[in-house]
């Protein structure tokens, strides 16, 4: 019977200590399997149906987030699915948002110019929505420092107001036990948490669609796409398959594999393990002198004046990331107690 453990260790096989999942998950073998077989199809002229990847994959992400297929767009890019909800909000609207969020999240709302975008400290978010909020944007997890969105607040406060809310899942979906229904729209990439290639990422819509214009629709976004490739698209997809980008194919042809993966691991497990090693480190990092940044119940941990130490680590053969001068360690599922006191070792000089 295979074990989280076996799983894991069947699928990945990192040559140096690799903490920097909040930057780039790894690729199990699984996934790098199929990409090499959807290549080499297109190289001998006889092209694998990767569509087929598409759906799959977009099958997956529903069931781990807790939605139904039809609610579910593909695609390759927050940001693009950033200025889809943009695009659709009136003159003047008001769009919460949190200092310093990933700029992938927040920048389609300043571009329009005629929006009122007001940023406020992110533990102050649910306080602040206001009547006039349209709506709240925000991450559900902070890539700069691993801080955990109060999502429940947000969504209450959200609701007692009018507002519709946006959520980033990107540094969360895979080990954040997640149910997007309870937001109007959540958008994620897949190469981090969920370990799939570049190039991949999803957004979820109401059952209504939440009043999106596609306004980048191509033959894709059809009901019909075969039959949606020349002139307007005379139908477009009942679902939210109308929100779709024309995908990167080989890409999903690895993330069909990579979700698949996760679910079989299961996110109430990778959830555990990620929180116990970031716990490990946080112990170690204070038996060392060194208080990281609040983050509570996440697995990303960044340290306050350690980011000059990226450089040396990374020689070491230990790979965490640099973040506003903050070193910053993110712990997943093919990581080990062993990976943490390496770290720790090498911090310890």
């Amino acid at each position: 019977m295979e074990t989280f453990e076996t799983l894991v260790r069947a699928e990945f096989a990192p040559k140096n200590t690799y903490l920097n999942t909040a930057s780039a998950g790894l690729l199990p073998a699984r996934a790098v399997a199929a990409m090499h077989t959807a290549v080499e199809s297109v190289a001998a002229g006889q092209p694998a149906d990767m569509f087929a990847d598409v759906e799959a994959a977009r099958a997956s992400f529903a069931r781990l987030v807790g939605v139904p297929g039809r609610r579910v767009a593909a695609g390759a890019s927050v940001a693009v699915y950033s200025g889809l909800i943009a695009a659709s909000l009136p003159q003047g609207a008001e769009v919460l948002t949190a200092e310093a969020d990933f700029s992938s999240v927040v920048t389609p709302f300043h571009v329009r110019g005629d929006l009122k975008v007001r940023a406020v400290p992110l533990e102050r978010i649910a306080e602040s929505v206001r009547p006039g909020t349209a709506l709240v944007a925000v991450s559900a997890v902070q890539s700069a420092d691993g801080r955990v969105a109060d999502l429940d607040g947000i969504r209450e406060a959200a609701r007692a107001h009018g507002a519709r809310t946006y959520i980033d899942v990107s540094q969360a979906a895979g080990w954040l036990p997640l149910e997007a229904d309870a937001y109007d729209y959540v958008a994620s990439v897949a190469f981090k948490w969920l370990v799939c290639p570049k190039g991949v990422a999803f957004l979820v819509v109401p059952e209504d669609l939440g009043g999106l214009t596609p306004v980048f629709a191509g033959w894709v976004a059809g009901e019909a796409p075969w039959d949606s490739c020349y002139g307007p698209v005379e139908e477009l997809a009942h679902s939210a398959r109308r929100f779709d980008e024309s995908p990167s194919l080989f890409s999903y042809a690895g993330a069909r594999q990579s979700l698949a993966l996760i679910e079989e691991l299961g996110v109430p497990n990778v959830h555990a393990h990620d929180l116990a090693l970031a716990d490990r480190f946080r112990e170690g990092l204070r038996a060392l002198g060194h208080e990281p940044v609040p983050a509570p119940g996440s697995p990303i941990v960044s340290v306050p004046e350690l980011g000059h130490t990226q450089a040396d680590l990374s020689r070491a053969g230990v790979e965490v990331a640099d973040r506003a001068g903050n070193l910053r360690a993110a712990f997943h599922l093919y990581n080990t107690s062993t990976d943490v006191d390496r770290l720790l070792d090498v911090l310890s000089g």
